[in-house]
């Protein structure tokens, strides 16, 4: 349900406490009943204002319908078989309706403008409570990440909460004024990101604080986004209405060339940042916190408070990581000998299912056509299915699966295949999920064509990992412990080349080519199969380059984009900021929401130019103290 917001000066109920001792190892958090506006003249205030910064990020991240709102009706995703509204919805596919009210985007909005005036409390008061310019820049960064997220998503949207534009207000209101989105750019967050950039050290001062690395791929981020949004090539509406001129008096090209030479100084000034040695690697749950991760919304296993969720049944609600859920098919149906031989268990390949969002087939045999070389599709999906019995209690040592023939425990129960053999015989009876088989093979079957809003691979990225399961099931049915991934270093190299390819000048080495190339070569080492579930030593990087295009477009960069991002919250805002979403995402091809149904069908999405902001959500409109036209002049045309 949503909840009703209006833009309001109540910091929150739940507020944070940051200890800044040099040995702290995580951002620690005590709780605070509220803050009220004296609070941030004390630096124990302003420490707290910074600690609530880094926890709201967790109530955005890993929070589901938000997720559905980046992710479902994008080429990435569509809505699967358990799905309700919120995600029919967003599919944009003739199965219901994006309004005001059903856009999960209200996520955003009401948990944004909260912390934005938290974070302007901070830098208003912080220097005179003998607080340092590199804290304060970590507010500011805030502030400009809250707005460039709401600008992408929105449009213009207000600089001033009541107190006049991007000061602190301590007097909640009714009445609102949006800004425009060349305003919003560059009043808020260029200069902020900027001062943020200037300000930040290189080495973050406890693990997961932002530094000069994460400001910098912002900041490339926001000025390409702004590049677009002045270019403009398919003559997409703003609003509020507003000439694609820059105040500032730059054109595209400018903006381009930012983001080109910034992303490409954090590539070479990267602090304690880099790339993985695999792409396996970036997203396996013991390695969370990597060093190619920038930022990222924590959780923690060690306690209920900390981790803002219950540790053992989560209630699908934020402050819960529990996004992983909603591409995750209900696997336990599958039966061998008649026992559910594959049970929910909080293990990375498995977890909670929800079915409620699923890949299409062309993200199978298309995004990631090469599935050899390339190991970003084994080290992104679950399409082996393992039997796990004996941790549920089921004592037999051996079940009967495919073809009539045995299994033991951790034998492959259902696979995914690869490829689209036409040896595949499927039945509504096999495995009680309408399987297929292939001769020889104890394990039943699915090719990539035969996928369905029931039965697909599974995101293994977003999939759970505890430390306490012991040797039984653990507690799948909790909210994700792991932390959220936001920014990625693997994203300052896609940045850059996309600036490149818009025109940007290039320095040696550093063509849009030799930038993609630097992902792709990493995309083709192999130290693990993942889902063949043993040691794999293979470099492929050669292949992987010699099949990359001597000239390197767009469409080309959003596929990379997908292939390293895929399902982790990206793709509604590169198909808006690139303005392809239409032609990217207008058809799909997916099976049925039966099981067994194994016939592709091609659905059409009405994507239309005012898609690309979503609605004002309906809280806000109905809070607000004006009149009827006022209001319908607040909300963004169409909706």
């Amino acid at each position: 349900m949503m909840k009703s917001t209006y833009i309001k000066t109540v910091i929150g109920t739940v507020i944070m406490t940051l200890f800044l001792a040099a040995c702290s190892d995580i951002l620690e958090e005590q709780p605070r009943s509220i803050y009220e506006p004296g609070f941030f003249k004390t630096e124990k205030g302003v420490q707290g204002g910074l600690t609530a910064m880094y926890a709201h990020l967790r109530y955005i991240y890993g929070q589901a319908y938000y997720y559905n709102a980046c992710q479902t009706g994008t080429d990435e995703a569509t809505y699967a078989q358990s799905a309700d509204g919120n995600f029919k919805d967003h599919d944009l596919s003739g199965v219901g309706s994006l309004t005001p009210t059903s856009s999960r985007s209200d996520v955003l909005w009401g948990t944004a403008f909260s912390n934005i005036n938290t974070a302007s409390g901070v830098i208003e008061n912080a220097a005179a409570v003998g607080v340092s310019d590199a804290l304060i820049a970590e507010a500011r960064f805030f502030r400009a990440f809250d707005y460039f997220l709401l600008v992408q998503t929105f449009g213009g949207v207000p600089l001033d909460l009541g107190s006049g534009e991007l000061m602190f207000n301590t007097t909640p209101v009714r009445v609102s004024v949006r800004n425009t989105v060349p305003e919003v750019y560059t009043k808020a967050i260029f200069p902020d990101f900027i001062k943020a950039v200037n300000d930040l050290p290189e080495t973050p001062r406890v693990p997961g604080a932002v530094t000069k690395t994460v400001a910098r791929l912002h900041l490339a981020k926001a000025y390409l986004t702004y590049g677009w949004w002045l270019e403009n090539p398919n003559s997409i509406p703003t609003y509020p209405a507003a000439d694609r001129v820059d105040p500032d008096g730059h054109n595209a090209q400018w903006y381009f060339q930012q983001a080109y030479d910034i992303a490409v100084t954090a590539i070479k000034n990267p602090g304690p940042y880099g790339l993985m040695e695999t792409f396996y690697d970036v997203n396996l749950a013991q390695n969370d916190r990597n060093k190619e991760i920038l930022l990222w919304a924590d959780h923690t296993q060690e306690s209920e408070f900390y981790n803002g969720g219950s540790l053992t049944y989560g209630s699908g609600g934020a402050p819960d990581n529990f996004a992983g859920w909603m591409m995750t098919w209900n696997y336990t149906v599958i039966r061998s000998s008649g026992v559910s031989s594959v049970q929910r268990e909080a293990e990375q390949h498995l977890g909670r299912p929800w079915t409620r969002m699923c890949p299409t087939i062309g993200v199978i045999e298309n995004t990631f056509a090469d599935k050899v070389n390339d190991s970003r599709y084994d080290g992104t999906f679950t399409t082996v299915y393992r039997g796990n019995w004996p941790k549920g209690g089921v004592t037999a040592p051996s079940l009967v699966n495919a073809n009539g023939m045995s299994v033991v425990p951790g034998d492959a129960i259902l696979t995914f295949l690869n490829d689209n053999d036409p040896g595949v015989v499927y039945d509504v009876a096999n495995a009680n999920i309408g399987a297929g088989v292939l001769p020889g093979r104890a394990d039943f079957v699915i090719a990539p064509r035969g996928i369905s809003r029931v039965v697909y691979p599974g995101l293994w990225k977003l999939g759970p990992y505890r430390t306490d399961n012991g040797n039984g099931l653990g507690q799948p049915n909790a909210g994700s412990t792991r932390p959220y991934n936001i920014a990625k270093f693997s994203e300052l190299y896609l940045v850059a080349a996309e600036a490149a390819v818009k025109g940007a000048t290039t320095g040696a080495g550093m063509t849009a080519y030799d930038l993609v190339n630097v992902l792709r070569a990493r995309a083709g080492i192999w130290r693990w199969d993942n889902n063949g579930n043993i040691a794999k030593t293979a470099d492929n990087s050669a292949e992987m380059v010699a099949a990359t295009p001597a000239t390197i477009t767009v469409d080309y960069i959003l596929g990379e984009r997908s292939r390293e991002f895929y399902g982790e919250g990206y793709r509604w805002f590169d198909l808006v900021r690139t303005q392809t979403w239409a032609s990217k995402a207008a058809t799909y091809e997916i099976c049925g929401a039966s099981y067994g149904d194994h016939t592709p069908v091609t659905f059409t999405r009405t994507i239309e130019p005012k898609h690309y902001l979503r609605p004002i959500p309906q809280g806000q409109i109905d809070g607000m103290e004006m009149t009827a036209e006022e209001k319908a002049a607040y909300q963004n045309p169409g909706y």
